[in-house]
């Protein structure tokens, strides 16, 4: 069966809004193509069309800092290309146990797949993204795509954000409205952000690495110089999952240019925790009730619900299955862990449409889930979002040890709930902890609004 080979990728991820043309601009400018994308239909170029020779030799001759305005248009053949592959699943017998314990049922996954192959539409969220301005620019050698919106609010605070996987920007665009734009939702317009959302390396919109080395530390290193690039003297960074590490090695470099990190995700195990955990032990003695919790939501997630994890770590090549299976890729983006507990259980909630084992899927949205998984089909960046996983070198659990400004949100359905007593010894300047009634692992995406909150309370000493 055919997949897009490179080249067509390569136009898929050809800017249209300027003809393919590279321009360069400063942040004032981006703003105003904010304004504009609210006011006017931004005129498209199908991105599946070859290049002339003149707009190739234009871009190969641009400064390699150039920054190019991206949209999105899928051409309609891959996405006729992806109903029919669903259809041609070759289904495999039902689960023998009443349970989700062998992994997602099967007919939860034939119900989705008849859904995403009949009722889904990708022209939906596509038109959704390019109502924001996007643009690529190269850093280190490779493509970097990202999402630049600038606030409305004179002394907004520059902010980055990082998504982790499963997750793409799409998990952050509900919170972009909520943080550039305070005021609408029962804000201060001092707590307004400028946001620039960039896709991981391999990851969505963002080109595959052909070589190894993108992994957290060479990624945060692009992130300082991406909003450099962009003009941002100072900027602080927000992140969750993978995010989350980006952060943490950010903050360890600790660039004058960064002011402090924001996580829902903390990395806060102190290490004679670690030792036991790897070890099996119980949990030791002295603990108190709220570390004993966290020791034991650890030990579940090391023992039960890290396979998917240690196979992207070790063998990420191995699952080619995600590139030409659209339905397997769903199953193994949906399930990860345990579909019916943390941390895919919102998102298992929001498919079947009704709340799994109290984890509520709050706004997240079949169509959300479909969305996100559809762009990793679309993009072909399955496996090299895995290889994140093989280019991680340290462990996002254990304590973070970092010594500039952060701030943590501990939201009910992560992983774990990250004691106060182990968050204070993980990050030498705690500015602010909060312990949040609602939300989980995807809280940006499930919570877009009380994540908002979070993130203004957590910078706010910062302004």
């Amino acid at each position: 069966m055919k997949q897009p080979d490179d080249r067509s990728r390569r136009r898929f991820l050809q800017a249209s809004s300027m003809l393919g043309l590279a321009v360069a601009f400063s942040p004032g400018t981006t703003g105003e193509a904010f304004a504009d994308s609210q006011s006017k239909t931004i005129q498209k170029q199908d991105t599946m069309t070859q290049r002339s020779a003149t707009q190739r030799g234009t871009e190969q001759a641009a400064d390699k800092t150039t920054i190019r305005p991206f949209q999105v248009n899928v051409p309609a053949a891959e996405l006729t290309e992806l109903r029919r592959r669903i259809n041609a699943t070759r289904w495999p017998d039902r689960e023998t146990v009443t349970d989700e314990s062998q992994g997602v049922p099967l007919a939860t996954m034939q119900e989705l797949a008849r859904y995403w192959a009949t009722d889904y539409d990708w022209r939906k969220i596509e038109a959704n993204l390019n109502a924001l301005p996007q643009f690529i620019t190269e850093i280190d050698g490779l493509d970097i795509h990202f999402m630049h919106v600038r606030s409305k609010h004179e002394n907004a605070l520059p902010l980055i954000v990082t998504h982790g996987w499963p997750g793409s920007v799409i998990e952050q665009m509900k919170i972009i409205d909520p943080l550039t734009n305070p005021t609408a939702y029962g804000g201060s317009a001092s707590d307004a952000f400028h946001l620039v959302i960039p896709s991981l390396p391999g990851f969505g919109f963002s080109a595959r690495p052909t070589t190894s080395g993108w992994g957290p530390e060479r990624t945060a290193s692009a992130w300082l110089v991406l909003m450099k690039r962009l003009g941002y003297a100072k900027f602080v960074a927000q992140g969750g999952d993978l995010g989350a590490g980006i952060c943490t090695v950010m903050a360890k470099h600790a660039p004058p240019e960064l002011l402090g990190i924001h996580t829902n995700f903390p990395g806060t195990i102190p290490s004679d925790i670690a030792r036991a955990l790897q070890c099996g032990d119980p949990p030791p003695s002295g603990l108190s009730p709220g570390e004993r919790l966290a020791y034991e939501q650890l030990t579940n997630l090391f023992t039960k619900k890290r396979a998917y994890a240690q196979m992207m770590a070790t063998r990420p090549q191995t699952l080619y299955g995600l590139a030409d299976s659209p339905v397997c890729l769903a199953a193994w983006l949906f399930d990860h862990g345990d579909g019916y507990g943390q941390p895919a259980a919102p998102i298992t909630s929001a498919v079947l449409g009704r709340t799994i084992n109290g984890h509520s899927a709050g706004d997240l949205t079949r169509d959300d889930v479909l969305d996100d998984f559809t762009l990793y089909w679309l993009t072909n960046t399955a496996i090299s979002a895995a290889r994140f996983y093989w280019e991680l070198h340290l462990n996002l659990y254990n304590a973070a040890h970092v010594s500039i400004p952060a701030a943590v949100s501990v939201f009910p359905g992560e992983n774990y709930q990250a004691p106060r007593s182990w968050t204070e010894r993980a990050y030498d300047k705690l500015i602010y902890y909060h312990r949040v009634d609602k939300g989980g692992h995807y809280a940006a995406w499930e919570q877009p609004r009380l994540f908002s909150e979070e993130v203004r309370a957590g910078f706010r000493s910062l302004r």
